[in-house]
């Protein structure tokens, strides 16, 4: 698909036309998904009467499958379809999925409820993680290179959008619940996912289109065996959820295919040493290659620089991959504790007095809104104030740094109202305000700045690829909950809302901050002005 440059007719102090209609499209993109998830968690314990462990898990394991998608969307998009057919045609799952949602409480029979609900989720997990990776790279494709200084801002206001659509869903859908049913609540943010759609084509003409790379059959199999294998170790996390999947036959199979897959691609590797001049393979097999060779070093096939053995190009990919994605190891744990914020804070809320602000009342729902209402002002202040106030101090990943302290800080203080709460004291849902107000903070440290650093510091070839796996850690994050539930409380309890639980989980987060750190310090940036190489 071509278009015209809308780059080249932008002054550079300005942001490209086009963008308004990415950055509305991701506002009411967000209130359909935030506007679904955020009745979730009662619905399942309300409706159809789970546990507070087993609802917990379904929440998790929603999120888990919904950030996972993003690697399958960012490959389609940078191998096959580009950045613009991906997320318009992957929007329409997504339209489909909420259409189900909403029919499931139109039956009566709550095994009905249970399948549609499933199919549903499914649907809008495909479809919303499906184009995640996809959308911020596009909109960093609109900005020409005398422009990349307002990446910082861009992405501030696309973050600011997110948090819109948010704060209205929150305090819109409950309502809508309360007064028309399960039906609406779940229907109008079908109905906003819908209008995104529409708004997303409408900029169609003014669009800066990147190329999609094409994919050779080798590189589809190197794909498809990491997705297959990142599948398989979700399932069998998943399976914890019953104690019969301790088995050891079970364990014997994941173990197996993990050699296979690793045996599988030493030998690939190896195989690049067969040639008479540098090839130019994919960065998946330059990091293997690398990484093989730090263990291996001195053995045969595994002896030669990665800068002789590559070209510049797929060298460059490959090192860049392997330095982003140990920063990005630290961060699922931090995502761990922030979705939790839609299973067991809405949990801990319920055990508390709701707030009548005239005669509106607030209850565990409506404090979801408290997040954004936090972002929508932090962001601006953070972004037009303290970064440039602080200068070179502040660097990307100080910043995450010191979010991952904060986040454990908040579930400190949430285990200490949950301590209270079990001594049998009556709290009002208002005591919840600090602890969003400390995890946003950690948010906005952490979110906004891993989405700038996920683009500006990825090739240009693998833009919505390592989009993709910055969103894969909030869906280990995920997976991370769903196995301490499993693991802990056998998943079909009530122990995932208890003080020790909350302390736990802040413990672990200090550890990784301090891991983060070390890993931090070492890590040397990739300097946005200077040309690729060729």
């Amino acid at each position: 698909m071509t278009s015209p440059d809308p780059q080249s007719h932008t002054p550079s102090g300005r942001w490209p036309s086009q963008v308004k209609f990415i950055l509305g499209n991701e506002g009411a993109e967000r209130f359909s998904y935030y506007g679904m998830k955020g009745i979730l968690t009662v619905y399942l314990t309300t409706v159809l009467l789970m546990s507070k462990d087993h609802a917990s898990s379904i929440v998790h394991l929603f999120g888990f499958v919904n950030y996972f998608m993003p690697v399958l969307g960012a490959w389609i998009s940078d191998r096959f379809w580009g950045r613009y057919r991906t997320i318009l045609w992957i929007s329409l799952s997504y339209c489909l999925g909420h259409a189900v949602l909403a029919c499931t409480d139109l039956t009566h029979s709550m095994d009905g409820k249970t399948m549609l609900l499933y199919a549903g989720l499914g649907l809008i997990a495909f479809g919303s993680g499906g184009i995640k990776p996809c959308v911020s790279a596009f909109m960093g494709d609109q900005f020409g290179p005398s422009q990349r200084h307002l990446l910082n801002k861009a992405y501030a206001a696309f973050y600011w959008m997110i948090n819109l659509g948010s704060t209205l869903a929150f305090l819109i859908i409950p309502w809508v619940r309360d007064t028309h049913g399960y039906s609406w609540a779940f229907g109008i943010p079908g109905i906003a996912m819908g209008i995104a759609t529409i708004i997303f084509y409408l900029g169609t003409p003014r669009y800066e289109h990147v190329p999609p790379s094409g994919d050779p059959a080798w590189r589809s199999k190197v794909a498809w065996l990491a997705a297959l294998l990142l599948s398989i170790t979700g399932l069998v996390l998943v399976s914890l959820k019953a104690p019969a999947a301790f088995n050891t036959s079970l364990w014997a199979v994941l173990t197996a295919f993990t050699v296979a897959v690793i045996l599988w691609s030493v030998k690939l590797v190896q195989s690049v040493n067969a040639a008479s001049s540098p090839l130019d393979l994919s960065a998946f097999s330059v990091w293997w290659y690398g990484l093989l060779r730090w263990f291996g070093s001195g053995f045969r096939n595994f002896s030669a620089p990665i800068t002789e053995k590559f070209t510049p190009v797929a060298a460059d990919q490959g090192l860049s991959y392997g330095r982003i994605l140990s920063v990005f190891a630290m961060v699922p744990v931090f995502w761990a504790l922030f979705d939790q914020t839609f299973s067991t804070w809405v949990l801990q809320g319920g055990q508390m007095k709701k707030y009548l602000l005239g005669s509106y009342e607030i209850g565990a729902e409506q404090m979801l809104s408290a997040n954004p209402i936090f972002v929508l002002m932090m962001v601006p202040f953070t972004t037009l104030v303290l970064y440039p106030l602080l200068g070179k101090i502040a660097t990307p990943l100080r910043r995450m740094a010191f979010g991952m302290v904060l986040a454990a800080l908040s579930f400190v203080f949430v285990a200490w109202l949950q301590q209270r709460l079990e001594a049998g004291e009556s709290l009002s849902i208002l005591w919840q305000l600090l602890p969003y107000l400390i995890i946003t903070m950690a948010e906005v440290l952490i979110s906004t700045t891993g989405l700038e650093f996920a683009f500006t510091q990825a090739p240009k070839a693998m833009k919505s690829t390592i989009t993709g796996y910055w969103q894969l850690t909030v869906a280990v994050g995920n997976l991370i909950v769903v196995f301490i539930t499993a693991a802990l409380g056998g998943g079909h309890g009530d122990e995932s809302v208890t003080s020790g639980r909350f302390m736990l989980y802040a413990a672990i987060t200090a550890v990784v901050a301090i891991l983060f750190s070390l890993i931090a310090a070492r890590y040397r940036y990739r300097d946005q002005l200077a040309p690729e190489p060729a």
